[in-house]
């Protein structure tokens, strides 16, 4: 069984960042990760992966086009199975209320903390098991 997290970020370099923190576990098959580098490309790649075990999703908020916090309802009334969190260099309260409103099950700030990345991830891993 494949086990996935879909990073959705418009910044071309946290495709090579993700891959470099989390080198050992993806040679180790331990998850696999998938990039999208929008939100209209990560509400496709969401609904793709239905047949496999999707865990989580970590989606940057401020993106050309539709924003996260756009692509949020939208991603959990398609996957309501699968937990959000999202990601912004800007942690104000305000964001943040909306970003829970809306579905979000977490919250990170830029630049990542990918011990906390971990964190979800392994918990996501345990409660996939």
């Amino acid at each position: 069984m494949s086990v996935y997290v879909l990073v959705v970020d418009d910044e071309p370099d946290i495709e090579a960042l993700f891959r470099q923190q989390f080198r050992r576990d993806l040679r180790a098959g331990r998850f696999k990760i998938e990039f999208a580098t929008s939100a209209p490309m990560a509400l496709e790649r969401a609904e793709e992966l239905r047949d496999a075990t999707l865990i989580l999703i970590l989606s940057d908020i401020n993106m050309p086009g539709m924003s996260g916090l756009e692509m949020l309802p939208m991603v959990r009334a398609r996957r309501p199975d699968v937990p959000v969190v999202m990601i912004t260099a800007y942690g104000d309260a305000e964001t943040r209320r909306k970003a829970i409103e809306q579905g979000a099950q977490g919250f990170l700030t830029k630049p990542i903390d990918f011990a906390l990345v971990r964190l979800e991830i392994d918990s996501r891993l345990g409660q996939a098991a």
